[in-house]
């Protein structure tokens, strides 16, 4: 294990290998340290911008939104490497747009319901443990359903199930320091609106992802950057005619709109005010973004992983972000003076730990599997 750490950090990758595998985790990693610190910089009382939620989910949304449209336009990622072409619209496309479009729209929905999520009458520790562990059962259900209707032909190793229940677990852990007042959710018929689409839109475009990675004729290339730069495409174009339609709605009815939001401020008013008065330093908000856009590249790229189920990806890319946030809370703690991570934090670091041996476990039983299937071919990483 200590070599293959080793070669992940010392030299280039093979596509589908454990070291390219451990590269992208060491990437998400330090990317979502980086948007945790900046959040608490931009926002926040004891913040040095003092900008509102809404105004820096705003910048930094679009921030990052545009830094993964420069990239796929300026590479050429949206040259799509299809195996047949469909009709759309009475034109001859890539057959995998009639998929990745729709996967693009869940993109744009739920980028927005995650920032929505921290506004609801919950507290912030009690949403995010609801969005991960959301997403680690969807992966696990996304298999289940594709393995049912012949598309995974792989298994969900033991030691996948084993760390899944484990992640869980380190999640729920997190419940322990909650109050009571944190879960009102359930009587509130806009929040349960919010947490239904969030989780709706994920588990659709993750079984897309999957759908596209297991559907792969023999032989084809697994286009990846492809995949994403079709699905970014239709996120901001989704997401822009949204912001647009939001700018332009009348005052009256935007009011009215803003009165069925979870919590009784404006929401939609605030979101409009963040273009028409827009914060003295948005620029750099927006320059923020450019984290929050490349650890989406990370994040993508790990939820579809080549030769992994999505219960091992979802897992993967999942336990790499509440590392992350746990280091990013100490960080915030030692340079904004914010709150030290709580006995809770650390009893569920520690399970972490444990769910990740488990997922060693598996990866090493899973390359094995894949070498003998031929499935992951030896290569020349100095190549690659």
């Amino acid at each position: 294990m200590w070599q293959t750490i080793q070669s992940a950090v010392s030299r280039k990758s093979c596509e589908g290998s454990t070291e390219r595998l451990l590269q992208l985790c060491g990437g998400y990693f330090s990317l979502y340290i980086f948007t945790g610190v900046l959040a608490k910089y931009f926002v926040g009382e004891s913040s040095y911008v003092k900008m509102s939620d809404i105004q820096y989910t705003v910048y930094n949304t679009w921030g990052g939104s545009l830094i993964c449209l420069v990239v796929v336009l300026l590479l050429g990622w949206y040259k799509l490497k299809s195996t047949h072409c469909a009709k759309l619209f009475g034109c001859a496309v890539p057959a995998e747009y009639l998929y990745i479009i729709p996967s693009g729209i869940c993109t744009a929905v739920v980028i927005p319901t995650t920032t929505l999520m921290y506004l609801l009458p919950i507290s912030v520790m009690v949403a995010m443990v609801i969005m991960r562990a959301s997403i680690i059962i969807v992966s696990r259900l996304v298999d289940t359903v594709q393995i049912r209707q012949g598309l995974l032909k792989k298994k969900v190793y033991f030691e996948e199930n084993v760390a899944m229940c484990l992640a869980i677990a380190a999640v729920a852990v997190q419940l322990g320091s909650a109050k009571k007042g944190d879960f009102n959710l359930v009587g509130n018929a806009a929040a349960m609106a919010i947490l239904g689409s969030y989780i709706s839109a994920y588990a659709i475009r993750i079984y897309i992802m999957n759908y596209y990675k297991n559907t792969r004729p023999k032989g084809a290339e697994q286009d990846t950057k492809g995949f994403f730069a079709i699905e970014q495409l239709a996120a901001s174009s989704v997401m822009l005619l949204v912001c647009c339609w939001i700018i332009t709605l009348p005052s009256a009815h935007a009011a009215a709109l803003a009165g069925t939001a979870a919590q009784p401020r404006d929401v939609l008013g605030l979101f409009r005010d963040s273009f028409a008065n827009p914060h003295p330093k948005w620029f750099l908000a927006l320059g923020a973004g450019m984290f929050y856009g490349v650890s989406a590249f990370f994040s993508v790229f790990l939820f579809m992983f080549k030769g992994r189920t999505a219960t091992f990806a979802g897992l993967v890319n999942r336990l790499t972000s509440l590392i992350a946030g746990t280091a990013a809370t100490l960080i915030t703690w030692a340079a904004f003076g914010g709150k030290f991570p709580k006995p809770p934090d650390w009893i569920s670091l520690l399970v972490m730990f444990a769910a990740i041996y488990y997922l060693g476990l598996a990866e090493k039983r899973r390359t094995a599997e894949l070498a003998a299937s031929r499935e992951l071919e030896p290569c020349n990483p100095a190549k690659a």
